[in-house]
């Protein structure tokens, strides 16, 4: 009887499982970063979607690679600028970067990124202009708001609406990390970002670190200008960029310390590096008969980034010189002009499936400029890396795998054909490089859950309980002076001198008294005896 029940009463558990499931469905507002940004962030939209939630991805109408799918909704809105805008702002950045090297926060600030990041923090005027978008996203009731913080607009869109926030970034930029989640970052061994140390710095680099911090300080407003006059325009009030950070929930790096210096960190903050790591599809034909024609030599993948359209004639000559060193078949992704120079073992490419290639046991090098996605890509699969960094946190990356002997770090400016060849050779055929990063791939393996399920269940977590104030700590609470415990100083040192001003009083009272009575004695003594 009883087994006879049980089968028809597994259709209606089974509804039940899928009721309670939707019902515990939430809706999340997305605003998104261009660019490789958008690559990781794409995968933790899509895996929430699969899940059930209700997805907005609110883009701008011109862009690069912000796009539809049919998992989540996308509401586009209209923009003050061009796509050719876009990309000439960016280009002037990205050719600079052949140039000169804006490793500070004063030279980002003020230099060839400005036009760049002015169009993009004006996107959230264009935003909120659009009035029928705003009462849409007004309606829907959202759950939280997951953000790139580079582009500032979603914080003000999680201000504006009132809404916990979730931040999916590389790292922090300027002083941001802690003012907003009020972390720790000694100076002492913790580098700031775009300098390039490690955390065993030299006296040297320690007084350029703490010197650093103060033109951060002094730079950062520059920096930001833009973004926060947009941000007091909207929410018709002044506001600092303290305001924006410090409300958020939980802190997503895509990162984790196989690629990072051990550091303070507090409980909002979590690491999902390799996040946009994922096994090895079939190569297409045209990429497998490169390989297989490449013979016991094997390849080496030469990438600079989807950003990195074009490379300065002489510079990409000497690197064809020197790719055409080596016994090695190069697949080389470039967009640019051929150099007329190229050898025979290398083939250009506009685009490659770069994790892919690296799976595959015939690769033997990845030249890189150390982008964040390049690297973790390398670290999953085991290939040690010749790094040519160029912009931004890339510099820090290379120096981060250099430090640990998974790789080969080239200076753009300075770099001949000769130092490439000899970097790649080294990498190929010292084995210590080879084993140093298949060591590092097993560290990052070796971890209790996927960096994509963690990211998914934090969003998740977020949402459920509508932010996470338990996480948030108290210092945001107080002064400068009291979170530096300046006032309990002052107290105590203030008793101490009490203290000391109340013996030394006391041992002066004691010796006038003790040695005033013999001084007296000595005198009644001597006016006796005359």
């Amino acid at each position: 009887m009883a087994s006879a029940v049980l089968p028809a009463l597994l259709p209606l558990c089974a509804c039940l499982l899928l009721s309670s499931g939707f019902a515990q469905a939430g809706k999340l507002l997305v605003v998104p970063m261009d660019g490789s940004h958008w690559l990781s962030m794409r995968s933790v939209v899509e895996k929430l979607s699969q899940r059930g939630h209700e997805v907005v991805v609110v883009v701008p109408e011109v862009s690069w690679q912000l796009g539809g799918s049919q998992n989540f909704t996308v509401k586009t809105y209209s923009t003050s600028y061009t796509l050719e805008d876009l990309n000439r702002a960016f280009k002037v950045f990205a050719d600079t970067q052949w140039k000169v090297r804006e490793d500070n926060m004063f030279a980002i600030a003020t230099g060839s990124s400005k036009d760049f990041f002015d169009i993009t923090f004006s996107r959230c005027r264009s935003l909120f202009r659009d009035k029928g978008l705003i009462q849409y996203l007004s309606e829907r009731s959202f759950d939280a708001v997951f953000l790139d913080p580079l582009d500032i607009c979603g914080l003000i869109v999680a201000k504006y609406f009132s809404l916990p926030s979730v931040i999916f970034a590389r790292g922090a930029f300027c002083y941001t990390l802690e003012e907003g989640a009020q972390c720790p970052s000694p100076a002492s061994y913790v580098s700031r970002i775009l300098l390039g140390f490690s955390d065993a710095m030299t006296f040297r680099e320690r007084v350029w670190n703490h010197l650093s911090i103060l033109v951060e300080y002094l730079s950062c407003p520059i920096f930001y200008e833009k973004a926060i006059e947009v941000a007091s325009e909207i929410l018709q009030t002044p506001v600092t960029t303290k305001d924006l950070f410090s409300q958020v929930s939980i802190w997503l790096f895509r990162s984790d310390f196989v690629l990072e210096f051990p550091r303070p960190v507090m409980p909002n903050m979590v690491y999902i590096g390799g996040i946009n790591c994922h096994p090895g599809k079939p190569l297409p034909k045209e990429f497998e008969a490169y390989i297989n024609a490449s013979g016991e030599h094997g390849i080496v993948v030469f990438s600079l980034g989807s950003l990195v359209t074009e490379i300065p004639e002489k510079k990409a000559m000497a690197i064809a010189e020197a790719l055409g060193q080596i016994p090695q078949t190069v697949l080389w992704s470039y967009a640019g002009s051929r150099p007329s120079n190229l050898a025979k073992n290398t083939i250009i490419v506009k685009w490659l499936p770069q994790n892919d290639l690296l799976g595959h046991p015939k690769t033997r090098a990845f030249v890189t400029h150390c982008g964040s996605h390049g690297i973790y890509e390398a670290i999953c699969n085991g290939v040690p890396m010749v790094m040519m960094p160029l912009m931004g946190d890339q510099m820090d990356n290379a120096k981060r795998m250099e430090t640990r002997g998974a790789g080969v770090t080239l200076d753009v400016f300075t770099v001949t054909s000769d130092d490439l060849a000899k970097a790649l050779k080294t990498v190929i055929n010292d084995k210590s490089y080879k084993e140093n990063i298949m060591r590092l791939s097993s560290l990052h393996k070796d971890r209790p859950i996927e960096p994509l399920d963690l990211a998914a269940f934090w969003v998740e977590f977020v949402m459920r309980h509508k932010g996470a104030p338990h996480l948030r700590p108290a210092a945001h609470d107080l002064t400068w002076y009291q979170y530096h415990s300046l006032d309990v100083i002052g107290f105590l040192l203030a008793v101490v001198l009490a203290v000391v001003f109340t013996i030394f009083k006391c041992c002066a009272f004691g010796c006038r008294k003790c040695f005033g009575k013999k001084e007296r004695a000595k005198k009644s003594h001597k006016a006796k005896a005359h």
